[in-house]
């Protein structure tokens, strides 16, 4: 499953956030949960909940629903030196 998983982020996810200068990585798969960093323009980015929300975890759900529980952002948000937004676009 950590393989499918990592090929999504790979193929689907990983060429959209790079748009913003951001990256996703998968730390690690473990008992049904995904547990992910952003990376880049990502870490710290003020849209940073909506791009997990409605990006990764819209797209991890559609292609392995059955197989996760829960997906966990581990990034320290607080540390991103150089985040794509400063502010909610919202």
């Amino acid at each position: 499953m950590r393989r499918q998983i990592q090929k999504l982020i790979d193929d689907e996810i990983n060429p959209f956030v790079a748009g913003h200068g951001g990256r996703i990585e998968l730390v690690d798969y473990l008992d049904r949960n995904v547990y992910i960093q952003m990376m880049g323009g990502c870490q710290g980015c003020a849209a940073s909940s909506a791009t997990l929300k409605q990006g990764v975890e819209r797209l991890l759900r559609e292609a392995f629903n059955d197989e996760i529980a829960q997906i966990i952002d581990v990034t320290d948000h607080g540390s991103g030196d150089n985040p794509y937004y400063t502010e909610s676009p919202f």
